[in-house]
């Protein structure tokens, strides 16, 4: 079976854009999990992210089975730290937040994920973690004790995002946070895009179709839909007819 890298590499050479939903455990309310897994299926997305920055539950594996069951779409997590590993998911971003200077998570949580990874059959994705001013504090910058980097020094995080390609990462995920007020700058993402030759991911701070379209339009090649897809499980169809509505 083909690797869900390798199909991120076939699709970023044939300009294929990818769409991750990313599902925070602790916010999934399991009295709407038929209508979020609907949803999901009437969306573009290619692929379910599945993490958060703290999960303080333990349904991980439980969330993964049922979605599994009736969503057909690869399922990667995006972990915060080792608690949130779990087997039945397809793929793991192994991320390093290269952003910040916290060892914790440049390679403390990466030390204990190992011997757990290495019991799963889970695809490792090493995954380079750009988190870029958002406009307001996150959940990532409280949780990891890191700060942002500046969203003006756009040479800072294009040395970052390339210091992280030369480290072997096989993603770089430039990340404004969860419900961040501004997403991350379209002249960044065009820069990191010319000047890396690994996939790039963008998420954080995106609201709507047209956010969506210039990520894609300024090098992004998959981008991550996490809070507006959370607080409206219709945000693709309202946000289509907006879409529609701003062109005409």
């Amino acid at each position: 079976m083909t690797s869900i890298y390798n199909q991120i590499l076939k699709a970023k050479a044939n300009d294929q854009k990818l769409l991750a939903i990313l599902i925070d455990p602790d916010k999934v309310v399991w009295a709407v999990l038929e209508d979020l897994i609907n949803k999901i299926n009437q969306s573009p997305a290619t692929h379910i992210f599945i993490g958060g920055s703290l999960v303080e539950n333990n349904i991980i594996d439980e969330l993964i089975i049922c979605l599994k069951r009736k969503v057909n779409l690869p399922i990667v997590l995006f972990p915060g730290n080792p608690s949130q590993i779990s087997k039945e998911a397809d793929a793991i971003l192994f991320l390093s937040l290269i952003s910040g200077r916290n060892s914790d998570y440049l390679i403390g949580h990466q030390v204990k994920a190992a011997p757990i990874l290495k019991r799963t059959q889970l695809e490792i994705i090493p995954t380079g973690y750009i988190l870029i001013d958002g406009g307001n504090e996150t959940a990532v910058e409280r949780v990891s004790k890191t700060e942002p980097l500046d969203r003006t020094n756009l040479e800072l995080v294009l040395a970052t995002a390339q210091a992280g390609e030369m480290l072997g990462n096989k993603l770089i995920y430039l990340e404004a946070g969860s419900g961040a007020k501004q997403a991350v700058p379209l002249e960044m993402i065009d820069l990191i895009s010319k000047n890396t030759e690994i996939p790039l991911i963008v998420g954080g701070g995106i609201v709507d179709l047209l956010g969506i379209q210039n990520a894609y339009d300024s090098g992004a090649d998959l981008v991550v839909i996490g809070t507006a897809f959370e607080r409206d499980f219709d945000f693709f169809e309202r946000t289509k007819q907006q879409l529609i509505e701003h062109k005409q």
